[in-house]
């Protein structure tokens, strides 16, 4: 699984309602769902264009009591799930669970950055095919919102190896810094602006038809928060948060 080290490789939804969350993202995104939504340890896998992207979870209670609303989490494939935990531990990174294995499947842990913004490490148990991210119903980029980019870029250079690819000036936003490896954009990072209370990240899904996409999201009950817009390589993008509230992003 070298190939895909320091990459996003899974994508989980922690949500309140399972049933409703699944039928949703079908509708907006076009990904049909594996496993039964009911149950306490519920957890049906997404599956786009390419096979499993990811799973759907229901958000426990001790995540609710820390004040944490339905949210996306990003999964990175690490060598080495303990020693990148201890790496990270060392440059302030935070450990909210784990490490822990999933027999037949592989490792993982949840942590927050330095700043706070929460993800998960994972080491795959068997090797898996790379993906193309350019595919509808993929997640093709990952942003990251945060209190200090300068910070938050290098203690992901440290723990992951991404490159800075390129920067951009958003005039009063600040810079906008694209990260990647090799020559591969991955996303990028920024100053989180004062509305948004704490730092996190936000990921995009691959759509063929922008406007079409946006009017079933919004007809299944989600909010606009942002867009559509124009963002440079000619897609676009909107910015959404789902009925159950978890903030996710759409690009065309």
């Amino acid at each position: 699984m070298s190939h895909s080290f320091g990459t996003f490789v899974w994508y989980e939804l922690n949500t309140t309602d399972l049933e409703a969350a699944t039928r949703f993202y079908g509708a907006v995104t076009g990904w049909t769902f594996d496993g039964s939504t009911e149950g306490p340890h519920a957890y049906p896998h997404i599956r786009g264009s390419q096979g499993h992207l990811g799973g759907v979870t229901r958000l426990q209670d001790a995540a609710k009591a820390m004040g944490a609303p339905p949210h996306w989490m990003g999964y990175v494939a690490v060598a080495d799930v303990d020693a990148t935990l201890a790496k990270a531990k060392l440059m302030g990174g935070q450990v909210y669970f784990g490490p822990m294995d999933l027999p037949g499947t592989g490792r993982f842990a949840v942590v927050a950055d330095p700043q706070g913004a929460a993800f998960a490490l994972y080491h795959a148990a068997k090797e898996e095919a790379p993906r193309d991210p350019r595919q509808p119903g993929e997640f093709n980029w990952h942003e990251l919102a945060t209190s200090d980019p300068q910070a938050a870029f290098a203690f992901y250079s440290e723990l992951f190896g991404w490159e800075k690819l390129s920067e951009m000036d958003m005039g009063p936003m600040g810079t906008y810094l694209i990260f990647g490896q090799g020559a591969v954009q991955m996303g990028g990072m920024f100053r989180r602006p004062p509305d948004l209370p704490v730092s996190a990240w936000l990921y995009y899904v691959m759509v063929t038809d922008l406007d079409a996409a946006l009017q079933r999201a919004t007809a299944g009950g989600a909010k606009l928060l942002n867009g559509p817009m124009d963002v440079p390589g000619g897609a676009r993008i909107v910015q959404m948060q789902d009925p159950q509230g978890a903030l996710f992003a759409l690009v065309g």
